[in-house]
């Protein structure tokens, strides 16, 4: 429910909601959402965990760069058959931290945790720092996770769960991803 003459509008209720499942489609649906939201004069905070990429998505949201930030916590150097290193970690808990203090800050009307399941699934993560970014979300904001392999315990605690279904992909007949639709 919104509240507002229409020109600064701010949420009455703030939500969490986690996107997820192994289909295509979930950091693109949060972008859709940060968008939608600077619509109504919304300021976004996008911490991206597992990213170190120039992304197409970087290049489109600088245009928004007055209403949305946007942060990556990755070094680009973890890959998913290892161990995380004390490195990766502590990265993965800085990033927690960064988005731990733009809930609380009063600047944000929605905060983004982009691929912080992944990180969570990998080992960056306890299931204690997801959780724990529920348990301080003001009334007003609204807490949105993204990533692979959500923990049931998210799930549980989450207001609104969307989970992506791959029917079909490109890359499974060898085409890499795209600039412009995956990158």
């Amino acid at each position: 429910m919104l509240e507002g003459d229409g020109l600064s509008e701010k949420l009455d209720k703030g939500l969490v909601q986690v996107y997820t499942g192994d289909g295509k489609g979930k950091t693109t649906a949060a972008i859709g959402l940060a968008i939608r939201a600077v619509g109504r004069d919304f300021k976004v905070y996008i911490g991206q965990f597992m990213k170190t990429l120039d992304f197409g998505e970087h290049k489109a949201l600088a245009r928004f760069e007055d209403k949305i930030t946007i942060e990556q916590f990755g070094s680009g150097e973890f890959h998913v058959e290892e161990t995380p290193s004390e490195e990766e970690i502590e990265r993965a808990e800085k990033g927690v931290e960064k988005i731990r203090e733009s809930i609380l800050s009063g600047d944000y009307d929605i905060v983004i945790a982009d691929e912080i399941c992944v990180a969570y699934h990998f080992g960056l993560l306890g299931l204690e720092h997801l959780m724990d970014l529920i348990d301080i979300k003001p009334d007003d904001v609204e807490l949105l996770f993204t990533g692979r392999k959500a923990p049931e315990e998210l799930i549980e605690g989450a207001d609104l769960v969307t989970e992506m279904k791959e029917i079909k992909h490109p890359y499974k007949r060898g085409i890499k991803a795209r600039r412009g639709i995956e990158k």
